[in-house]
């Protein structure tokens, strides 16, 4: 990573912070389990900064075996059990519970022929928005957009899933491109609003 780049202010200098900015954040993801696994990240961020996530995020892929809705949908008491005694994640019971319910919501989807890829892209005709903020100011918490993908996530039966969770992960998988004009990443990603 280069030093002389311009860059989000967000990452600050912290190399795994900076080393997600200039890779992942905004790349669009279109497989569906990296989808889901996103969207339960993002769940367990509320209320945390993205940094304490990314910082555990192996820890919690081994803890939710590589966030495999299969084997997620499964777990009972004793995994519910297991996983508020991993210190490796962030232990909330209400946020565990919200990713075994997400991932039985992932299958029901399924079963009925429903992927989940091309159901997040749907609400942007499998486009990124293409956002030109030029000041962390202007970038919103939530937008009418997030607010109908949360209702409809919800109405599916995923939990945690809220506008504003919601507009974050639409962000991290590039559904919206909020690299803020300056940033390398804004034109690299296709901003050239």
């Amino acid at each position: 990573m280069s030093e002389d780049l311009k860059r989000c202010h967000w990452p600050g200098t912290d190399p795994l912070y900076v080393a997600y900015h200039d890779e992942e954040w905004g790349v669009p993801e279109r497989d569906s389990r990296a989808l889901y696994e996103k969207l339960i990240l993002d769940g367990f961020q509320a209320g945390l900064a993205w940094i304490t996530i990314l910082k555990k995020r192996e820890a919690f892929r081994a803890a939710f075996q590589g966030f495999d809705p299969d084997l997620i949908a499964r777990y009972g008491e004793a995994d519910v059990a297991r996983l508020l005694a991993d210190a490796g994640i962030v232990r909330s019971k209400a946020k565990i519970e919200a990713a075994i319910n997400s991932a039985r919501a992932y299958l029901s989807m399924r079963e009925r022929g429903e992927d989940f890829s091309q159901f997040i892209w749907s609400f942007t005709d499998g486009a990124t928005l293409q956002n030109a903020w030029t000041d962390k100011t202007q970038v919103p918490a939530k937008t009418p957009l997030s607010e109908e993908m949360s209702k409809a996530l919800s109405a599916k039966g995923f939990k945690f899933c809220g506008p504003v969770i919601v507009y974050a992960f639409m962000q991290a998988v590039g559904v919206v491109n909020d690299h803020l004009t300056y940033c390398h990443r804004h034109g690299e990603l296709g901003g050239k609003a």
